[in-house]
């Protein structure tokens, strides 16, 4: 019966993805590269992804059912062992904290994950919890433990999703945990992403990452966020809210300035929204400068035009999968080598250009999404690429994912 319940799960999920209207389905996204948009000075890994730091692995199920139904739930899984017996050490940061993250005073607290990351809708985060608790209990090694700390990161997309309903289930977060993989992760709107909005556009899932040079350590930082935030956006200093028509207190300025006819903007946005972000590492950072790192997203989040609101939920988590600041979770001394504060500044340069970059991928590749009776439009690409060229925005020698990871 269980199988039965299961393949019946999967049928309905896949029936409702297909339900989708072709012409959603169908619209050519591209990644900021693609654009020409390539913050930083460091290259990208292969896949340009979270999943370019070894071991780190991605999850998505994306929940599009009916009319109302438009979320869904993203894993991030440390490594390829279990989470709970080899802890990373895992750093937290708040930026702003109007928001629900499950777990984070542990990690705070002890400076280590012991299960991976699960991201979703406001509602369903303690479903998701309860989820992956379970699902953690259930593995063969874990019979005797009695504590766990699930942390579970969340947005809400309760405009497009009817979030009442927390129809996040079990089975999907199953799902997520167990189809994890390495390699390109999907962006835009899926997984936790599926509902979420950005800078008045269909915002989502989006990932980059950042390859040192063998001479500042070689060492690799990956980005994957959930982008639901607001602000007046900006892409490498472009001011493509402005232009496009589509800012936080929009109307507000125009009826300072006299001019109630360009008060166009939603009449209440004020830039609120959340955004989660999830920064990994191969290089050995303990969790006093993984907070460090995990702090500098709030600057890449500045790059892109947030100003971090009163309504938003702002939260970054960095952690590190080196071997040789791994802890086991029975350990009762800890050996460890790990990078001195005078090797962070790099590490720094790449996580708040990733950041960037991440984000600028989560509203390039999201889709229009109809749901819960709205509709939110993808950000046009072809009006983002005049106002890119006509601030003479234009793609660096050698930034090539490809040519980047063929190289190390």
């Amino acid at each position: 019966m269980a199988c039965c319940t299961k393949l019946r799960g999967c049928l309905v999920l896949a029936v409702a993805l297909l339900a989708i209207p072709i012409s959603v389905q169908a619209q050519e996204r591209q990644r900021a590269r693609d654009l020409g948009v390539a913050p930083g000075i460091f290259a990208p890994g292969r896949w340009n992804a979270i999943t370019d730091v070894a071991g780190v692995r991605v999850g998505q199920v994306t929940l599009h059912e009916g009319e109302r139904i438009r979320t869904g739930v993203t894993a991030i899984l440390p490594h390829e062992g279990n989470a709970y017996r080899s802890r990373v050490p895992a750093a937290v940061h708040v930026g702003n904290g109007f928001g629900k993250f499950v777990g984070i005073s542990q990690v705070a607290e002890l400076g280590e994950l012991e299960t991976p990351i699960l991201l979703t809708c406001t509602l369903c985060v303690w479903k998701a919890a309860d989820a992956m608790a379970e699902w953690m209990l259930e593995r063969p090694d874990m019979r005797q433990v009695r504590s766990i700390n699930p942390v579970v990161g969340e947005t809400n997309d309760g405009g497009l999703n009817d979030i009442r309903a927390r129809p996040l289930s079990a089975e999907a977060v199953r799902r997520a945990l167990e189809g994890a993989r390495t390699g390109p992760v999907q962006e835009g709107s899926v997984g936790a992403g599926t509902g979420t909005v950005a800078f008045g556009w269909k915002g989502g899932i989006g990932t980059s990452s950042r390859v040192l040079p063998e001479s500042l350590g070689g060492w690799t930082v990956g980005v994957l966020v959930q982008s639901n935030y607001g602000g007046v956006l900006q892409v490498l200093g472009a001011p493509v809210g402005r232009e496009l028509d589509r800012y936080a207190f929009q109307n507000a300025v125009a009826q300072q300035r006299g001019d109630a006819s360009q008060a166009s903007g939603p009449a209440d946005d004020r830039g609120d929204g959340s955004v989660i972000v999830i920064i990994a590492t191969d290089a050995p950072v303990d969790d006093r400068n993984l907070g460090r790192i995990a702090s500098r997203a709030m600057m890449g989040l500045g790059r892109t035009g947030s100003s971090a609101s009163n309504g938003s939920g702002d939260y970054a988590l960095a952690f590190s999968t080196a071997a040789s600041v791994r802890r086991a979770y029975d350990a009762t001394r800890l050996q460890t080598a790990q990078l001195a504060n005078e090797e962070m500044s790099a590490l720094f340069q790449a996580s708040v250009d990733a950041v960037e970059e991440a984000v600028y991928n989560s509203l390039f590749m999201a889709t229009t999404v109809s749901g819960n009776g709205k509709t939110v439009e993808a950000i046009p690409l072809d009006r983002v690429r005049e106002i890119l060229s006509r601030h003479g925005v234009r793609s660096a020698p050698g930034d090539d994912p490809a040519a980047a990871g063929d190289a190390r």
